[in-house]
C-alpha cells in the first residue's frame, strides 16, 4: 500500500472520494500549516486564521466531488481559502482603506523585499526582529485587499505565477503587474509611515 506522503494531492482527493480511510487526513496534514501561514498574513489574526483553515478543509470535503481532476489541487485549495478570508473581511465591515498618498519614496533604508523578509528571519535578535515583523505586518494590513492578497500569495507563499493566476482567475501578466504594484504600494506606505512619525 502506498504511503500517504508519497502520493499526489490529486490522488489523495480521489482516494477520499472513493471512501479511502486516511486520505483526507493526509491532505490536511500536508497543507494545514502552509494554509494557516497564508491566512494569518492575509487576515492578521491567528484565531480567525485557525477557524478559516478548518472552514476551508470543510469546504474541500463538501465540494470534493466537484473538483476538476484535470486541475492541480493546491490552486483549488487556495482559491477556497482566499474566498473564505475575503468573505470574513467583508463580513467584518472592514474600514475603508487608508489613502496611499502618504509620503514619498526615497532610496534610504531597507528595500521592500528586505522588509517583507523580516518575518522570515531566524530569531537571532529576537526583540528587534519581532518589532520589525509587527511593523511590516501593520503596513501589509493597510494595503487594499486585492494587493495584500497577491503580495501574500506571491511573496510569502512563493506560489508560481501560473498557480496565482488560477487562484485569482486572472492572466499571468496581470499577476506580475499586480504583484509589482503591491510591492510599490508597500514601499510608499512604509516610507509614509516614517514620514508621519517625524512630522510634516
Amino acid at each position: 500500500m502506498d504511503a500517504v506522503e508519497t502520493r499526489s494531492d490529486e490522488d489523495l482527493l480521489a482516494g477520499h472520494l472513493a471512501g479511502e480511510p486516511g486520505a483526507f487526513e493526509g491532505l490536511v496534514r500536508r497543507h494545514a500549516d502552509e494554509l494557516f501561514g497564508f491566512l494569518l498574513r492575509f487576515v492578521g489574526n491567528a484565531a480567525v486564521a485557525d477557524d478559516l483553515v478548518q472552514e476551508t478543509f470543510l469546504q474541500v470535503h463538501l465540494a470534493a466531488g466537484s473538483f476538476d481532476p484535470g486541475r492541480s489541487f493546491r490552486p483549488w485549495l487556495y482559491t477556497i481559502a482566499a474566498n473564505k478570508a475575503r468573505d470574513y473581511l467583508r463580513g467584518r465591515g472592514r474600514k475603508a482603506e487608508q489613502s496611499l498618498d502618504a509620503g514619498g519614496c526615497d532610496d534610504s533604508g531597507p528595500t521592500p523585499g528586505q522588509l517583507l523578509e523580516a518575518g522570515e528571519e531566524p530569531a537571532a535578535q529576537e526583540a528587534d526582529v519581532a518589532e520589525l515583523r509587527q511593523a511590516v505586518q501593520a503596513v501589509v494590513a493597510r494595503l487594499p485587499e486585492h494587493l495584500r492578497l497577491i503580495l501574500v500569495l506571491g511573496y510569502y507563499q512563493q506560489l508560481p505565477y501560473a498557480e496565482i493566476a488560477q487562484i485569482l482567475d486572472i492572466p499571468v501578466g496581470t499577476v506580475k503587474s499586480r504583484l509589482h504594484a503591491a510591492v510599490s504600494q508597500f514601499a510608499r506606505l512604509w516610507h509614509g509611515r516614517h514620514g508621519g512619525a517625524t512630522g510634516r
